[in-house]
């Protein structure tokens, strides 16, 4: 190699390096920021504790009393550790659909997922079914997952059996969506006013029935999935050049594309299995690490579901604060929260280009 090409390539080299080192800083700072939400949402509520209070609950709960103690454990960490997995699920699941279907617009219930579960929910919340002796605490979630999912299969069957295209795909959700909505509303419209309240109260989104062991279920979910999501991140980068491109470099477009569908139904199915709706975390956390880390796979994914982590976290704190003595549903903040810091970004990264 001549001395010109040598230092060509140690140049490129520098960049890469430079390159790789900026998104693990971006990265690094998005798990910082997200870690420093979870603490202040345990600090936050109607007995506001201090910062000091909270990491001493956590690393040595017995130098607490125990009503403090008990407040720590048993209600602020179950409730702060389900906004940061929900959240997790709902911002990897959305980088994932919106690459996927080539829609920066889509998000994880695109497909109708989210209304499946409301469905789900609707039905044991009206007709008080019952399975096998099992509480309405455990049918409610156990039925939103089962309708969730069992939506997301048909449209992947769907789109096996007539062609797994972008557009099929879309069109097939939407029309569940809306068939879906229809049914909801037919549920809503025989049913008494206690049942449509509590639909209602669903539909809105809450993380005031988290427990340690959904908070482990989803959290599982979410440690399944991301795995295989980094391991096809270069694939998905090559798509989002273009399908031909990625074609004649070797990916099976289809074949990933239905694979990103079903990890997308599993996330989205558990996350809202025990939450309910909360929309726009799964639109725009993808966008704000996109904005951060670019079209790199492998720091978008991660960094899609820790921004998606530290807005839901956002939102639970300003769900207990909001109104003093009252915890918002966190499904009604979410847009509060997301929408000033997504507008932001966008201005920023605009100002930046006219400057360019």
């Amino acid at each position: 190699m001549t001395p010109t090409g040598e230092s060509e390539a140690g140049g490129l080299a520098k960049a890469y390096r430079r390159f790789v080192l900026r998104r693990v800083l971006c990265v690094t700072a998005l798990a910082v920021a997200a870690v420093i939400a979870l603490l202040v949402d345990v600090a936050s509520g109607p007995a506001m504790l201090g910062l000091q209070d909270v990491v001493k609950g956590l690393w040595n709960p017995e130098a607490l009393d125990a009503g403090t103690r008990v407040i720590i454990q048993d209600i602020r960490v179950p409730y702060a550790l389900m906004a940061v997995v929900v959240g997790a699920c709902l911002g990897l699941a959305g980088a994932e659909m919106q690459t996927a279907l080539n829609n920066p617009l889509a998000s994880p219930y695109t497909l109708g997922a989210g209304a499946a579960a409301t469905l789900g929910a609707a039905l044991v919340i009206v007709f008080n079914l019952s399975l096998f002796g099992l509480a309405t605490d455990i049918l409610l979630p156990l039925s939103a997952f089962v309708f969730a999912a069992a939506a997301s299969i048909l449209i992947l069957v769907l789109s096996r059996t007539l062609g797994a295209s972008v557009h099929s795909v879309v069109l097939f959700g939407i029309a569940l969506l809306f068939g879906i909505n229809a049914v909801v509303g037919l549920i809503q419209f025989v049913a008494d006013a206690e049942s449509v309240q509590q639909i209602v109260f669903w539909t809105m989104g809450s993380l005031a029935r988290a427990t340690m062991d959904k908070v482990a279920i989803v959290a599982l979910v979410l440690a399944i999935c991301l795995p295989f999501s980094l391991r096809n991140a270069w694939a998905m980068t090559l798509l989002r050049s273009g399908e031909e491109q990625a074609r004649s470099l070797g990916v099976a477009v289809e074949r990933m594309r239905l694979l990103v569908l079903l990890r997308v139904s599993l996330l989205t199915a558990a996350a809202m299995a025990f939450v309910g709706e909360i929309g726009f975390i799964g639109l725009v956390a993808p966008h704000i690490a996109r904005l951060m880390l670019g079209e790199d796979h492998r720091f978008l994914l991660p960094g899609s579901a820790l921004a998606g982590a530290l807005l839901l976290s956002l939102s639970s704190i300003a769900s207990k604060l909001l109104v003093p003595g009252v915890v918002l549903p966190v499904g009604i903040v979410t847009a509060l929260v997301g929408i000033p810091l997504f507008i932001t970004l966008i201005v920023g990264r605009s100002r930046r280009g006219a400057a360019l």
